[in-house]
């Protein structure tokens, strides 16, 4: 399946500045196929080593962590010729193995030459509570997440629509009706299906729902043996209530993230560590509000105010247990669960582009789902379920900060007027 990562691994290995690469994102969202395609394009062959499954490898990097010394031992556990420029290095779940992320120090100081990627699910995580020298200013990093809605298409063979899609986008014309109605049907099956790998190449095999809901439990199992695995055993029983929280406070009306939902009398100094812990393994994003609008909007974050979404709206209805049917046929008796469940979706499209995203308040009168920076300009980005066209929080949002152009999100068809993009769901991607 085409990742659109790939065109950013292309750059990396034609930069002249080039550094070993450290490739980052949640649990089986696809690193190693990513990066195992691409070097199988890219290269004449690939030293792989997995850290997990070759726990030996780790004495490559005992003694010395000279490359001079380290690519003739990667040669002959990898039995693979190392040919600079012409072999990519792929060391996988690399946090196994503190030395080795040392080691990439060295790759960049007195071997740029040799092009190296590395990767790991809790990276992040092991960094930051694990003895590691991490190689700060010698590594260039990139972040997969999960399949976005264009690359979905583009799995299921729908690639024609996409260029429909973005001219729509640039010019803000309506989408002919058929596509329009055709494609927010895909949309529905993108929330049900999301966008881990696994997930999408089961369905586009089987169309089977059942499977794919019984695929996506086992990656939330799996998630919740690495909260065990790789946490501080005193986190382990908070990690788990706060997950759990964050799926279920996202069925409620305001998704402003509230400690006093995990437990009664609960309190950030409690929680704020599985919080970080979420955060880092980059199973949840967490979105802060804004105490005011002004550049650089990282100086006005309100560091106790808060949303959390999860990595992939697949998995958010997975956990709720949501009945696929429902969200096909846009059942009513999901109304509280679509509000959040569709930010969700916004969001992990948005994070998918790189967006740093927040939010906004204003006592109680008004609520921005997003605020973006695009192009230098703030932008807001209001957020609907369905074809709603009253926008208060938007209308105070404008009145008040005047921002060049706003955007909405909705099953509404292209539009722009009196200063309001407005934007189906399924094009979210083109932000």
């Amino acid at each position: 399946m085409l990742r659109k990562i790939t065109a950013q691994l292309l750059d990396w290995k034609n930069s002249g500045y080039r550094k070993p690469l450290v490739l980052q994102g949640s649990r089986q969202v696809g690193k190693t196929y990513a990066v195992l395609e691409f070097a199988r394009e890219q290269y004449d062959n690939v030293a792989y080593i997995n850290f997990e499954f070759d726990k030996a490898a780790a004495a490559i990097f005992e003694n010395s962590l000279d490359p001079k010394e380290v690519v003739p031992k990667i040669e002959v556990f990898t039995k693979q010729t190392l040919t600079k420029g012409r072999t990519l290095i792929f060391l996988d779940e690399i946090q196994k193995c503190p030395s080795a992320l040392t080691s990439l120090k060295y790759f960049c100081e007195f071997a740029p030459e040799y092009h190296v990627i590395v990767a790991g699910s809790l990276l992040g995580v092991a960094v930051c509570h694990e003895e590691f020298s991490f190689p700060v200013g010698k590594v260039d990093r990139l972040t997969l997440y999960p399949m976005d809605f264009e690359e979905f298409l583009i799995a299921m063979g729908k690639s024609d629509f996409i260029a429909r899609i973005k001219d729509c986008f640039e010019t803000n014309n309506p989408m002919d009706t058929v596509y329009h109605d055709s494609l927010l049907e895909y949309y529905r099956q993108y929330l049900v299906v999301g966008g881990m790998p696994d997930c999408v190449a089961k369905f586009i095999e089987t169309n089977d729902y059942t499977l794919i809901r019984a695929t996506q439990k086992l990656i939330l199992e799996d998630y919740l043996d690495d909260m065990s695995k790789y946490n501080n055993k005193n986190e382990i029983k908070k990690t788990r209530l706060t997950y759990n929280s964050v799926t279920a406070q996202l069925s409620k009306k305001n998704t402003r993230f509230q400690y006093k939902l995990i437990k009664s009398g609960g309190r950030a100094a409690e929680f704020e560590n599985a919080i970080e812990w979420l955060v880092l393994s980059g199973i949840v994003t967490r979105v802060h509000a804004l105490d005011t609008i002004k550049k650089p909007l990282d100086n006005y974050k309100n560091i106790d105010s808060f949303k959390i979404f999860v990595s992939d709206v697949g998995l958010l209805c997975a956990k709720n247990n949501v009945l696929a049917n429902d969200i096909l046929y846009a059942s009513s008796e999901l109304n509280d669960f679509k509000g959040g469940m569709t930010e969700n979706y916004v969001c992990s499209q948005l994070a998918c582009r790189r967006y740093e995203c927040y939010t906004w308040y204003s006592d109680g009168e008004a609520e921005m789902d997003f605020v973006i920076q695009l192009d230098g300009k703030i932008i807001p980005v209001e957020v609907k379920s369905a074809d709603n066209s009253k926008a208060k929080s938007l209308g105070i949002y404008i009145g008040k900060f005047k921002p060049m152009y706003a955007i909405k999100v909705s099953t509404n068809n292209f539009g722009f007027a009196n200063g309001i993009k407005t934007i189906p769901l399924y094009a979210t991607f083109c932000i």
